[in-house]
């Protein structure tokens, strides 16, 4: 035996005030949006007819609770629809099969939005004739706890529409203000294409007098950019720098967006206002707009976009993916009529908003090549723009990691050597798409173990002075598979250089991996760096520097020794290489051996702080 759900109407309402609609003043977002549909479909049977909305506060002497009264003269309902359509949760007069081909018309379509008036008031009463009937007057008197009465008028309107008579609760009274009427009113149908009328207090006064102000005509372009400007200052409260006009057939969306006068965080998604047939359906979509376009905020109108149940966001499908491309599309003109024709104005756009502008070129190869030598680069001989870099220097050398920048930054930009930092969101990418995308530009990866090649090579009598420090280095740093190089570099004031390549550094973090896993987890690490092939690291003494040229001649094999030990590890902190257990107790026993050797200087009657043999280990 089948049984039917049974429906409990608080409940409902309780779902629809706590989790569907975002405050109790969505109820007059809701009539609005049945007038508009009323009035549509009457505009349908008559073409010549305009359509008005009118809302009446009614307010009472003895201080109870006021009622509103809101009307519309739309095409209004037969006996028979009152019963479909507001009896029934879920049902929508939209939903009739003889409009089914006008169905992108209306802006309601799940039959629930009357039921947002029972949070406000506990009895409805809505009187309506409609222009398809037989002419009579109904009223339908429906409360809070799901009962509802049917009846004939005593009062028949003398032409087809709507009333809806609303008494506040005395909860609710706050939501029956002129002030508050005013502002819901003109908040969600404040570009709707027919008049709003509020009378309240004997004063009737329009509440939508101009419509989308990207659709007027202006006498010139600048007083269309400084008109939409202060409407986007009204709208957001922020001066904007510039306006973008917005346009898709997808979806049938107009509209404007604001280029905003900060940068956000690069993963804020911006919070636009959308309206659906020219009521306001959001104040905070998020999924209007690509993601590389978190530098704008818009206001836009969709026709044929489908909104979700809540009436407070858009499904996500196809006809959505196609209006944001077209969206896109839109900003896409924007950045590129700025390069054209305005070039010191797309500099100041990307000082502001240089992470989505670089989204965008790794997104569209013709924007690529527009913005991408305008695009500045922190580079180890300072900040310049990517034309700058070219004109002086052929081949663009970048390090892809901040680590690797720091590594050779300091002793790259004394050689002369200009390396990018492309540490930075999208910079790497930017970079290796460029000799794709520009035939005649080379791009090459660069590390530390690239820059010795550049170092200047010593003389046969340099070789010989340097050759017990060559030997006693490659001794002591053979356990630690690092190779040693004496050449001579700028800046004097780096006494070495530590570099090793990509599978030198893979080795260094799978040895630091494996001392601080399990027995099981170490295992499979050894075998990984079984396997890795690579040079070995290379540890370089720079003979520019006073400490190294005086560690060369030093005759002490324990002194030179233990100098050799901490100049590495200096070079490996200097380079931003984590020291592993082997390094750390280098580290520890070098420092115990100094303070041992000075201690032992003092007990023996020299000089506190050692004698000039012993300076440059300090």
């Amino acid at each position: 035996m089948d049984h039917r759900f049974q429906v409990s109407l608080r409940g409902v309402i309780d779902l629809l005030s706590h989790h569907l609609y975002s405050s109790p003043g969505v109820y007059v977002r809701e009539l609005l949006q049945n007038a508009t549909d009323a009035i549509r479909a009457r505009q349908h049977m008559e073409p010549g007819h305009t359509g008005i909305v009118r809302l009446e506060l009614m307010e009472k002497q003895d201080g109870s609770p006021p009622t509103l009264l809101f009307s519309d003269d739309g095409v209004g309902l037969t006996e028979d629809e009152i019963h479909r359509f507001l009896a029934t949760i879920g049902e929508s007069s939209k939903r009739e099969e003889s409009l089914a081909a006008r169905r992108n018309d209306f802006i309601g379509q799940f039959g629930i939005g009357l039921l947002s008036c029972f949070m406000v008031c506990d009895e409805l009463l809505v009187v309506t004739r409609s222009a398809r009937g037989d002419g009579r007057t109904l009223e339908w008197r429906g409360r809070h706890d799901g009962t509802y009465d049917v009846r004939q008028s005593e009062h028949p309107l003398d032409r087809p529409g709507t009333q809806v008579f609303l008494m506040a609760r005395a909860d609710m009274t706050e939501w029956f203000t002129p002030e508050k009427l005013r502002h819901l009113a003109k908040h969600y149908g404040g570009l709707l294409p027919f008049p709003i009328q509020l009378t309240s207090g004997g004063h009737t006064e329009r509440l939508n007098p101009d419509g989308p102000p990207w659709r007027r005509e202006y006498d010139s372009a600048s007083d269309r950019r400084k008109a939409l400007l202060a409407y986007g200052r009204e709208v957001f409260g922020t001066d904007f720098i510039d306006c973008i006009p917005l346009r898709s057939t997808a979806g049938d969306v107009d509209g404007v967006a604001f280029v905003l006068p900060a940068s956000p965080h690069f993963n804020a998604r911006q919070k636009h206002r959308v309206y659906l047939k020219h009521m306001l359906l959001s104040e905070s979509a998020e999924n209007l707009l690509p993601e590389w376009a978190f530098f704008v905020k818009c206001v836009v109108n969709a026709n044929a976009l489908r909104p979700t149940a809540s009436r407070e966001s858009f499904y996500e499908d196809e006809s959505l993916a196609l209006a944001r491309e077209a969206l896109g599309q839109s900003l896409r003109r924007y950045l590129v009529d700025l390069a054209h024709e305005d070039p010191r104005a797309l500099q100041r756009l990307i000082a502001l908003h240089g992470l989505s502008v670089k989204a965008l070129a790794l997104d569209d190869d013709d924007f690529y090549k527009l913005v991408i030598h305008w695009l500045p680069f922190e580079t180890s001989l300072g900040v310049m723009t990517l034309a700058d870099y070219r004109r002086a220097h052929p081949v663009v050398r970048y390090t892809p990691t901040l680590d690797g920048f720091r590594q050779v930054a300091q002793v790259a930009g004394a050689q002369g050597l200009c390396i990018i930092n492309a540490a930075y969101t999208h910079d790497a990418a930017l970079l290796e798409k460029l000799p794709h995308v520009v035939p005649d530009a080379q791009v090459e990866p660069f590390s530390a173990a690239d820059l010795p090649q550049s170092f200047e090579e010593l003389s046969l009598d340099e070789r010989e002075a340097v050759f017990p420090l060559l030997r006693m280095a490659e001794r002591v740093l053979a356990p630690f598979r690092c190779g040693v190089v004496v050449k001579k570099f700028f800046p004097a004031e780096v006494p070495t250089l530590y570099s090793s390549d990509a599978e030198g550094t893979f080795r260094r973090d799978a040895e630091r991996a494996r001392e601080e896993s399990d027995d099981l987890y170490a295992g499979v690490l050894e075998g990984v760096m079984a396997a890795a092939s690579g040079e070995p690291a290379q540890l370089c003494f720079n003979l520019h520097n006073p400490v190294v040229r005086r560690l060369a001649a030093v005759a002490d094999r324990e002194v030179m020794k233990l100098s050799v030990e901490m100049l590495y590890v200096q070079a490996l902190l200097l380079g931003h290489h984590p020291l592993n257990a082997q390094e750390m107790a280098l580290l520890n026993q070098g420092l115990l051996g100094l303070i041992s050797a000075q201690l032992g200087r003092t007990d023996d009657g020299g000089e506190e702080g050692g004698g000039p043999g012993s300076r440059g280990f300090h």
